[in-house]
């Protein structure tokens, strides 16, 4: 069993996980307002769509890295697969999924943190990269595709969330008070 892992790198991590979940429950919460056109117009983004781009990120991020971290596994999967063409059932994979990166956070040694993650590419190129700078591409990923439906979102006249991390960091302090 795993001990506890207080390390502040540990610390920084988990605080991004936890962001990570607050942000991806309120874009969702913004993209369900949108209408089944826009929500599948393709709006210039790099995934095309609003549903490409969440499609993206279900894929990249749940479906790719995390079993990477997890469970040093390395599936084979285009990042354009449309794994879940059902808009609701995309949006609860995807708070799921964000869900899943604070366990596996709280569950890890300190160990990993300074040493690196073997992996396949989704090619199935084998790489190592350093654990703590790829974990932290998994979080910047997550925000850059956040930015992206954002401005999509603010391109179609809907109002679109405040996703800062100081506005996060903010209403959880003052939930704890």
């Amino acid at each position: 069993m795993a001990t506890m892992n207080t390390s502040p790198l540990h610390t920084h991590f988990s605080g991004l996980a936890r962001y990570h979940v607050w942000a991806t429950h309120r874009l969702l919460e913004a993209v369900s307002r949108v209408s089944a056109e826009d929500y599948q117009r393709d709006l210039g983004l790099f995934f095309k769509s609003i549903h490409g781009t969440l499609n993206l990120m279900l894929v990249a991020e749940h479906l790719l890295w995390y079993p990477r971290f997890a469970k040093g596994a390395s599936p084979v999967l285009a990042l354009d697969a449309e794994v879940e063409p059902h808009r609701e059932r995309l949006a609860q994979a995807l708070n799921g999924g964000a869900a899943n990166w604070s366990h596996l956070l709280a569950s890890l040694p300190r160990e990993p943190f300074d040493s690196h993650l073997d992996y396949q590419t989704s090619k199935g190129e084998p790489r190592s990269l350093p654990f703590a700078a790829t974990l932290a591409h998994v979080f910047n990923h997550a925000t850059h595709h956040r930015g992206q439906i954002t401005a999509a979102l603010t391109a179609l006249g809907q109002p679109c969330p405040e996703l800062d991390m100081v506005c996060f960091l903010q209403t959880e302090q003052a939930s704890k008070a």
